[in-house]
């Protein structure tokens, strides 16, 4: 099992698939964050409020919108577990200010996440023509998926994210995720 700590603890036992979201800098209003780290209880108690204000996205960056920084990141996304072969994808979103990853990793999850968010957050800072800018939030949110059905559940809920949202009305319809690919 693989531990480390940022600001929130990391436990990421092997052989397990894991859950993960990460989101645009500066995509959640700074009182916001600030309920969020005050908030002591449960880290999902903490993802769910943060999830439900990205997905109204009313604040902040959405360049994940631009069809170019979406199918650049979708790229990113699937070179590592096809070209790289650093995974497995289960499911993935992109939507307008943060993904949802489910992946079974084959390297340590720090690893992936970093190439994924560098060589995305370079790409699309060129394509904004704000190089050396930060792109993303530097802490993510990651849980590992302890059964077969919380992992089901997972993918379900990761593609139908765009639909929760309000974009699409079913989950095939959203260009950037598994759920278009299938």
């Amino acid at each position: 099992m693989t531990y480390y700590e940022r600001n929130l603890p990391r436990w990421h036992p092997e052989g397990k698939a894991i859950f993960l979201t990460w989101r645009l800098h500066g995509s959640l209003p700074a009182h916001v964050v600030n309920e969020l780290r005050n908030d002591t209880k449960l880290p999902r108690r903490q993802f769910v409020r943060a999830e439900q204000f990205l997905d109204k996205s009313s604040f902040g960056p959405l360049w994940l919108k631009n069809p170019n920084i979406a199918q650049s990141l979708e790229s990113c996304i699937l070179r590592g577990a096809h070209d790289l072969n650093q995974y497995t994808i289960l499911a993935y979103v992109v939507m307008p200010n943060h993904v949802h990853l489910l992946i079974e990793p084959r390297l340590p999850l720090e690893r992936i996440t970093r190439g994924i968010k560098g060589v995305s957050a370079r790409d699309a800072n060129r394509l904004l023509k704000r190089p050396g800018c930060v792109f993303w939030q530097a802490e993510s949110f990651d849980h590992w998926v302890r059964t077969p059905a919380e992992g089901e559940k997972i993918c379900h809920y990761v593609e139908d994210n765009p639909v929760k949202a309000g974009l699409v009305s079913t989950p095939d319809k959203w260009p950037w995720s598994s759920a278009a690919k299938k």
